[in-house]
């Protein structure tokens, strides 16, 4: 008899969609897959959305965000669970509530705006996500805006990176990996535990096609906690797959490219 083939690990991702492919769900999902993971979805909210920006975006209703999750949950099981963009406090209080039942790592991306600066988090969603959601995080992985929305502190230094991971991980979660991508010269990111620290660098790209990166990042950690790694190794291996896929980005309509998910299959 043959011997069956073996399921990968599986990992959720609880987020909106990008029409466009660039960032979202679809982000989500090429980067499991490059990953080695099978990827699953439940969709929060749908976007219109392409290079130039966020042409509209509307919720979902709580009852299909739910049922979806059970769905998926319930019959095919998580080893880790990536949660993007949620923008309402209704979904935020959803979706606490449902992972407060799921034992596995959990990477939460506080979705704030999107890489041409459209709000996707309301103002009342703010503090729900900060007070229920973060407290629940394995890994969170704010950009440098997305601090300041949460706790207030502004970073304009490398040097202030310390201090803005110190207040986010103040709100509850494991680990936090705060992105400096937004600071001049080299992309630092910061990971720490409170207790340890680690500093992942990049050289800066010449290029503009980032369209896509949070999500991907915070997918690719998910993915590798999924198969086992723990949380440092698996944001270093995130990091090394998110540059290659913005230096191998391409132009695509008339605003910010995507990354590209496939470069490192690429002959």
């Amino acid at each position: 008899m043959p011997t069956p083939p073996v399921a990968p690990p599986r990992v959720l991702t609880v987020a909106g969609s990008d029409s466009g492919g660039g960032a979202g769900i679809q982000a989500d999902l090429k980067a499991m897959l490059a990953a080695g993971v099978h990827g699953m979805s439940v969709i929060t909210a749908i976007t219109a959305q392409n290079s130039l920006g966020v042409q509209g975006a509307w919720d979902l209703p709580v009852e299909a965000v739910r049922a979806q999750f059970r769905s998926v949950v319930d019959d095919i099981g998580v080893q880790a669970v990536k949660t993007g963009m949620l923008s309402s406090a209704e979904l935020v209080r959803t979706v606490a509530e449902l992972l407060g039942g799921v034992d596995c790592p959990v990477v939460v991306d506080p979705v704030g705006v999107s890489k041409h600066g459209d709000p996707l988090l309301a103002e009342e969603a703010v503090s729900v996500l900060r007070d229920r959601l973060l407290p629940l995080a394995t890994v969170v992985t704010p950009n440098l805006h997305e601090v300041e929305q949460l706790t207030g502190v502004r970073v304009e230094d490398e040097r202030e990176l310390r201090g803005a991971a110190e207040a986010v991980l103040a709100l509850g979660p494991r680990w936090v990996l705060v992105k400096g991508g937004h600071l001049p010269g080299d992309a630092v990111d910061l990971l720490t535990d409170g207790e340890t620290e680690h500093v992942y660098r990049a050289p800066r790209l010449p290029n503009r096609h980032t369209h896509g990166t949070g999500c991907t990042l915070a997918s690719a950690i998910a993915a590798r906690l999924a198969r086992g790694l723990d949380v440092p190794e698996a944001v270093a291996g995130a990091k090394e797959y998110v540059t290659g896929a913005i230096r191998a980005g391409f132009p695509l309509g008339g605003g910010i490219g995507p990354v590209w998910h496939g470069w490192h299959g690429t002959p």
